[in-house]
């Protein structure tokens, strides 16, 4: 009698097993394991368990010689005399498949070290800092004397879901890297919108914050909050700033009308040509450089300043 042999639901893999009418102890006249790259990892796996319980049966069961049943299958017999051991020693379980992970990992870093970089997540989470695998690096080695590689931050921080996935974002390798060799080579500036919260945990006034921020060095030049970020606010702050920090060689900024009016054809009064920052920069000899429409990640280096110092510039008391 024929019996195609399968597992779990899976089509039947090409082996064959035989009765015979006399014994009913199961005869089969070879192995043949299929290549159909079609058949998966789950298949192929499946094909390794059944010739293992050939095997096991034309020796154990049918007692047939080690040697033949060697030659016969195309195995050699030290491996099969230790799948005999192991057979005698687990049992059944020795039909399942074993887990290739290696029994040490001596590259592997501490439990202790593990939790530290759960811990500080967590903690600069909660306090509106900036969490990510660099700074935990950076806390890891300045603090606790662990020196871990960032790709290793980041991938404890995936397994242990401190990693919101975004499959639809830009990914980072696309992204061309910049930096000012100098300070005071470039400085970048934005603002940004808050709306402030009463002590009584009521909505409060509407502000606006402007930064400025030195590309090279990432130092806060300015920060100042405002009702309404305006032109003429705009430029007050970069007096103020180059008055204490100099004056920069160059300044990038993206199109908003309180940086720049070029593009719109006039400044904020209605009258043609710059407006009053555009003239300072002119004046003091800056070059000006503004990002393209709908590209925020230019100027990613005050972006990510803003939203790293959001909680602790609005937060209440």
């Amino acid at each position: 009698m024929l019996y195609p042999l399968s597992y779990r639901g899976m089509a039947p893999a090409t082996v064959f097993l035989f009765s015979t009418s006399r014994t009913h102890v199961s005869r089969h006249a070879g192995l043949s394991v299929s290549r159909d790259p079609g058949l998966g990892s789950r298949g192929r796996q499946a094909c390794g368990m059944s010739r293992i319980r050939l095997l096991i049966t034309a020796v154990v069961v049918e007692n047939r010689p080690v040697r033949d049943v060697a030659a016969m299958y195309g195995v050699s017999r030290s491996w099969l005399h230790e799948l005999l051991a192991r057979y005698r020693r687990e049992g059944a379980t020795v039909f399942e498949p074993r887990s290739r992970r290696p029994r040490t990992s001596p590259t592997a870093i501490p439990a202790e070290v593990v939790d530290l970089i759960v811990e500080l997540r967590e903690k600069l989470s909660a306090t509106g800092l900036d969490a990510g695998p660099d700074t935990i690096v950076w806390h890891l080695e300045h603090h606790h004397g662990a020196t871990v590689s960032r790709a290793t931050v980041a991938r404890y921080l995936a397994k242990h879901g401190l990693v919101v996935p975004e499959p639809k974002k830009r990914p980072k390798s696309s992204y061309i890297r910049f930096e000012a060799e100098q300070p005071n080579e470039c400085w970048q500036a934005d603002f940004t919108h808050h709306r402030l919260t009463r002590p009584d945990g009521r909505y409060g006034a509407d502000t606006e914050i402007l930064s400025w921020l030195d590309d090279h060095s990432r130092f806060a030049l300015s920060v100042s909050a405002h009702h309404r970020v305006t032109g003429p606010i705009v430029l007050t702050e970069f007096r103020k700033a180059v008055a204490t920090h100099g004056i920069p060689a160059s300044t990038l900024t993206d199109n908003g009308m309180v940086f720049t009016t070029r593009l719109s054809g006039g400044s904020l009064n209605g009258t043609q040509g710059r407006n009053g920052f555009e003239d300072e920069l002119r004046r003091l000899g800056v070059v000006q450089k503004n990002s393209r429409p709908n590209h925020p990640t230019t100027c990613g280096k005050v972006e990510r300043f803003q939203c790293a110092t959001s909680h602790l510039v609005v937060s209440p008391a």
